[in-house]
């Protein structure tokens, strides 16, 4: 990853602290192996597991939707963003907008197809229940996702939830991928302070830690992890990983597109925010309470 302008908090990463994530082949050839090294790394990156053509697919069904309220050029394939938006205009209810793009036949395709069943089974080495609910990220020119845990966001269910980030399309490291804190998962005393915090519950503290990534990476003498990620790509971890993305930084006003599935074991208790026919989500708001419920041209959120 040396070499490549790649900005966090608007800083460019020096080259000492930007990594490349470690790639696991053949997922399903060696099932021990994928267990292993998600204990040892905290995440899972599979390049290229899932069928790219479906991903893309998910991708156009997905920019289709944003093109019609003014938010996505044409072709919306492309993804590059108008720097308008007419959702406010023509939509009554941000959330359910959002749920009917996160409930299209092609995305689900993708996030709760049998492939993606079928790795994380592997990795929970235990039949796998989806999560209904699907987060979905739209992340224009100049934003980011700040460092946090999944763990204080749903901490009510199962204990053994793993998250499966997948880009929709391809993600070069300039367009705000995803970011992994080498070695965090192991990192007990910052997981303590964040353990059975529940962001609902503490309105008044944030989930999202406040370190800025490149400060954090030099106290922690770490890196930050990443990849030149494409469709059907998927990178897999736990409530525990510290993770984030890199500032979306496209010089063509492309939007990174990506989403989150979740994943435990069937056995396991279910947090009933994000199951069933419409889940509840954060607060009652169902999708709603999602930034990507907002308009492209609206001030990001954090979830």
């Amino acid at each position: 990853m040396t070499g490549m302008a790649v900005r966090a908090g608007g800083r460019r990463v020096p080259d000492h602290l930007l990594g490349a994530l470690r790639r696991t082949v053949a997922a399903h050839a060696d099932p021990p192996l994928l267990r292993r090294r998600l204990e040892e790394d905290g995440y899972l990156y599979l390049p290229a597991v899932l069928d790219g053509k479906r991903v893309l697919a998910a991708r156009r069904e997905v920019f289709d939707r944003l093109a019609e309220v003014g938010e996505i050029r044409r072709p919306a394939a492309d993804g590059i963003a108008t720097g308008t938006s007419r959702r406010a205009e023509l939509i009554d209810d941000p959330g359910a907008f959002l749920r009917s793009v996160c409930e299209g036949a092609a995305i689900r395709a993708v996030t709760h197809g049998a492939p993606l069943h079928r790795i994380m089974t592997t990795a929970l080495d235990a039949p796998a229940r989806a999560f209904d609910f699907l987060w979905l990220r739209t992340m224009a020119v100049g934003r980011a996702s700040p460092l946090h845990f999944d763990h204080v966001y749903m901490n009510r269910g199962s204990r053994r939830v793993l998250s499966a980030w997948m880009p929709l399309g391809a993600v070069p490291p300039g367009d705000g991928p995803l970011m992994i804190v080498a070695g965090s998962h192991r990192w007990d005393d910052l997981i303590a302070e964040y353990r059975g915090h529940d962001v609902e519950r503490s309105p008044g503290r944030p989930g999202a830690l406040p370190d800025d990534p490149i400060d954090l990476a030099q106290d922690r003498d770490c890196q930050l992890l990443t990849a030149d990620f494409g469709p059907g790509d998927v990178v897999v971890f736990g409530m525990f990983t510290l993770h984030g993305s890199f500032d979306n930084d496209s010089a063509a006003g492309r939007v990174r597109l990506s989403c989150d599935a979740r994943y435990q074991p069937e056995e396991d208790a279910v947090d009933r925010r994000w199951f069933g026919p419409d889940p509840p989500g954060h607060g009652g708001q169902g999708y709603g309470a999602l930034s990507a419920a907002q308009p492209l041209t609206a001030p990001p959120l954090c979830r």
